[in-house]
Protein backbone atom coordinates (compact mmCIF):
# COMPACT_ATOMS: atom_id res chain seq x y z
CA UNK A 1 0.00 0.00 0.00
CA UNK A 2 1.09 3.57 -0.72
CA UNK A 3 0.11 6.83 0.97
CA UNK A 4 0.27 10.13 -0.91
CA UNK A 5 -0.21 13.28 1.16
CA UNK A 6 -0.60 16.72 -0.36
CA UNK A 7 0.17 19.63 1.94
CA UNK A 8 -1.92 22.78 2.23
CA UNK A 9 -4.30 24.74 4.43
CA UNK A 10 -8.04 24.07 4.81
CA UNK A 11 -10.59 26.77 4.07
CA UNK A 12 -11.89 28.49 0.95
CA UNK A 13 -9.61 31.49 1.51
CA UNK A 14 -6.58 29.30 0.78
CA UNK A 15 -7.87 27.64 -2.40
CA UNK A 16 -5.52 28.33 -5.31
CA UNK A 17 -2.77 29.82 -3.16
CA UNK A 18 0.87 28.89 -3.67
CA UNK A 19 1.04 27.01 -0.36
CA UNK A 20 -1.85 24.76 -1.42
CA UNK A 21 -0.36 23.27 -4.56
CA UNK A 22 -0.03 19.94 -2.72
CA UNK A 23 -3.81 19.81 -2.34
CA UNK A 24 -4.21 20.53 -6.04
CA UNK A 25 -2.03 17.55 -6.97
CA UNK A 26 -4.07 15.22 -4.74
CA UNK A 27 -7.32 16.42 -6.29
CA UNK A 28 -5.99 16.16 -9.85
CA UNK A 29 -4.61 12.68 -9.21
CA UNK A 30 -7.94 11.47 -7.83
CA UNK A 31 -9.61 12.70 -11.02
CA UNK A 32 -6.90 11.20 -13.24
CA UNK A 33 -7.40 7.81 -11.59
CA UNK A 34 -11.15 8.07 -12.19
CA UNK A 35 -12.02 8.08 -8.50
CA UNK A 36 -13.83 11.41 -8.88
CA UNK A 37 -15.16 13.21 -11.93
CA UNK A 38 -13.37 16.54 -11.52
CA UNK A 39 -10.66 17.79 -9.14
CA UNK A 40 -13.07 20.26 -7.53
CA UNK A 41 -15.27 17.34 -6.37
CA UNK A 42 -12.56 15.99 -4.05
CA UNK A 43 -13.58 17.83 -0.89
CA UNK A 44 -17.24 16.85 -1.32
CA UNK A 45 -16.55 13.16 -1.97
CA UNK A 46 -13.60 12.50 0.35
CA UNK A 47 -14.10 11.01 3.80
CA UNK A 48 -13.02 12.61 7.06
CA UNK A 49 -10.17 10.38 8.21
CA UNK A 50 -6.84 10.86 9.96
CA UNK A 51 -7.51 14.56 10.68
CA UNK A 52 -7.86 15.05 6.94
CA UNK A 53 -9.85 14.37 3.80
CA UNK A 54 -9.07 10.97 2.29
CA UNK A 55 -9.99 8.92 -0.75
CA UNK A 56 -8.66 5.40 -1.31
CA UNK A 57 -8.76 2.84 -4.06
CA UNK A 58 -6.57 0.62 -6.17
CA UNK A 59 -4.16 1.52 -8.94
CA UNK A 60 -2.91 -0.82 -11.68
CA UNK A 61 0.82 -1.53 -11.69
CA UNK A 62 3.16 -3.76 -13.64
CA UNK A 63 2.96 -6.23 -10.76
CA UNK A 64 -0.82 -6.22 -10.56
CA UNK A 65 -2.57 -3.73 -8.27
CA UNK A 66 -1.52 -1.49 -5.40
CA UNK A 67 -3.80 -0.02 -2.76
CA UNK A 68 -3.47 3.75 -2.58
CA UNK A 69 -4.69 6.33 -0.08
CA UNK A 70 -4.77 10.01 -1.02
CA UNK A 71 -4.85 12.42 1.91
CA UNK A 72 -5.21 16.17 2.45
CA UNK A 73 -4.46 17.08 6.10
CA UNK A 74 -7.02 19.47 7.55
CA UNK A 75 -4.77 20.45 10.46
CA UNK A 76 -3.23 23.53 8.80
CA UNK A 77 0.24 23.36 7.34
CA UNK A 78 2.24 23.63 10.57
CA UNK A 79 0.56 20.53 12.05
CA UNK A 80 0.62 18.32 8.95
CA UNK A 81 2.55 15.59 10.74
CA UNK A 82 -0.42 14.83 12.98
CA UNK A 83 -2.48 13.64 10.01
CA UNK A 84 0.43 11.79 8.38
CA UNK A 85 1.33 9.98 11.61
CA UNK A 86 -2.28 8.87 12.13
CA UNK A 87 -2.49 7.31 8.65
CA UNK A 88 0.96 5.72 8.87
CA UNK A 89 0.12 4.12 12.21
CA UNK A 90 -3.32 2.91 11.16
CA UNK A 91 -2.03 1.07 8.08
CA UNK A 92 1.33 0.16 9.67
CA UNK A 93 3.23 1.64 6.73
CA UNK A 94 6.94 2.31 6.49
CA UNK A 95 8.19 5.81 5.60
CA UNK A 96 9.25 4.45 2.19
CA UNK A 97 5.54 3.90 1.38
CA UNK A 98 4.80 7.60 1.92
CA UNK A 99 4.98 10.42 -0.64
CA UNK A 100 4.61 14.02 0.52
CA UNK A 101 3.68 16.61 -2.13
CA UNK A 102 4.45 20.25 -1.33
CA UNK A 103 5.29 23.70 -2.66
CA UNK A 104 8.88 24.97 -2.80
CA UNK A 105 9.77 28.63 -3.21
CA UNK A 106 13.44 27.77 -3.80
CA UNK A 107 12.49 26.27 -7.18
CA UNK A 108 11.29 28.02 -10.36
CA UNK A 109 7.54 27.88 -10.85
CA UNK A 110 6.56 24.51 -12.31
CA UNK A 111 9.85 22.74 -11.62
CA UNK A 112 9.49 19.29 -10.06
CA UNK A 113 12.03 17.81 -7.68
CA UNK A 114 11.63 14.29 -6.34
CA UNK A 115 13.79 13.01 -3.50
CA UNK A 116 13.80 9.76 -1.51
CA UNK A 117 14.77 11.64 1.69
CA UNK A 118 16.16 14.98 2.81
CA UNK A 119 15.79 18.00 5.02
CA UNK A 120 12.73 20.19 5.44
CA UNK A 121 14.39 23.06 3.60
CA UNK A 122 12.60 25.37 6.02
CA UNK A 123 9.12 24.18 4.98
CA UNK A 124 6.90 24.15 8.06
CA UNK A 125 4.80 21.23 6.85
CA UNK A 126 7.86 19.03 6.37
CA UNK A 127 9.30 20.17 9.70
CA UNK A 128 6.23 18.89 11.53
CA UNK A 129 6.15 15.62 9.58
CA UNK A 130 9.80 15.01 10.49
CA UNK A 131 9.02 15.70 14.16
CA UNK A 132 6.05 13.34 14.19
CA UNK A 133 7.72 10.52 12.22
CA UNK A 134 11.16 10.91 13.78
CA UNK A 135 12.85 10.54 10.40
CA UNK A 136 13.66 12.41 7.19
CA UNK A 137 13.81 9.17 5.19
CA UNK A 138 10.58 9.39 3.22
CA UNK A 139 9.95 10.38 -0.41
CA UNK A 140 8.82 13.90 -1.23
CA UNK A 141 7.80 15.71 -4.40
CA UNK A 142 8.45 19.45 -4.42
CA UNK A 143 6.74 21.76 -6.91
CA UNK A 144 8.37 25.11 -7.58
CA UNK A 145 6.37 28.28 -6.92
CA UNK A 146 9.20 30.80 -7.65
CA UNK A 147 11.26 32.65 -5.04
CA UNK A 148 9.44 35.49 -3.33
CA UNK A 149 10.04 39.02 -4.64
CA UNK A 150 12.28 41.31 -2.59
CA UNK A 151 10.64 42.98 0.41
CA UNK A 152 7.60 40.65 0.30
CA UNK A 153 7.34 38.59 3.52
CA UNK A 154 7.52 34.87 2.86
CA UNK A 155 4.33 34.18 4.81
CA UNK A 156 2.43 36.65 2.63
CA UNK A 157 3.90 35.34 -0.62
CA UNK A 158 3.03 31.67 -0.10
CA UNK A 159 -0.54 32.54 0.91
CA UNK A 160 -1.16 34.57 -2.25
CA UNK A 161 -2.55 33.14 -5.47
CA UNK A 162 -0.41 32.54 -8.53
CA UNK A 163 -0.16 35.26 -11.13
CA UNK A 164 -1.46 34.24 -14.61
CA UNK A 165 1.96 33.26 -15.96
CA UNK A 166 2.78 31.15 -12.91
CA UNK A 167 -0.71 29.62 -12.94
CA UNK A 168 -0.18 28.25 -16.45
CA UNK A 169 3.16 26.61 -15.74
CA UNK A 170 2.00 25.29 -12.35
CA UNK A 171 -1.08 23.70 -13.92
CA UNK A 172 1.23 21.89 -16.34
CA UNK A 173 3.47 20.87 -13.44
CA UNK A 174 0.50 19.45 -11.53
CA UNK A 175 -0.24 17.15 -14.48
CA UNK A 176 3.42 16.03 -14.54
CA UNK A 177 3.37 15.56 -10.77
CA UNK A 178 0.48 13.12 -11.14
CA UNK A 179 2.55 11.18 -13.65
CA UNK A 180 5.53 11.20 -11.30
CA UNK A 181 3.45 9.78 -8.47
CA UNK A 182 2.04 7.01 -10.67
CA UNK A 183 5.59 6.17 -11.80
CA UNK A 184 6.77 6.05 -8.18
CA UNK A 185 3.97 3.65 -7.25
CA UNK A 186 4.61 1.45 -10.29
CA UNK A 187 8.40 1.52 -10.64
CA UNK A 188 9.84 3.07 -7.49
CA UNK A 189 11.44 6.34 -6.47
CA UNK A 190 14.65 5.93 -8.49
CA UNK A 191 12.72 5.52 -11.74
CA UNK A 192 10.46 8.48 -10.95
CA UNK A 193 13.45 10.68 -10.08
CA UNK A 194 15.31 9.71 -13.24
CA UNK A 195 12.37 10.51 -15.46
CA UNK A 196 10.81 13.60 -13.88
CA UNK A 197 13.74 15.43 -12.29
CA UNK A 198 15.45 15.52 -15.66
CA UNK A 199 12.65 17.37 -17.45
CA UNK A 200 13.76 20.84 -18.53
CA UNK A 201 11.23 23.53 -17.76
Amino acid sequence: MKLVVGLGNPGSEYVGTRHNVGFEVIESLAARLGWIGKPEQYKKLARNRFDGLAIDGRIATAGGEEKLLLLEPMTYMNLSGQSVRAAIDFFQLSPADLMIVLDDLALPAGKLRLRSAGSSGGHNGLKDIERKLGTVDYPRLRIGIDPKPPFVPQADYVLQRFDPVQRKVVDEAIARACGAIVTWIDRGIAAAMSRFNAIKE
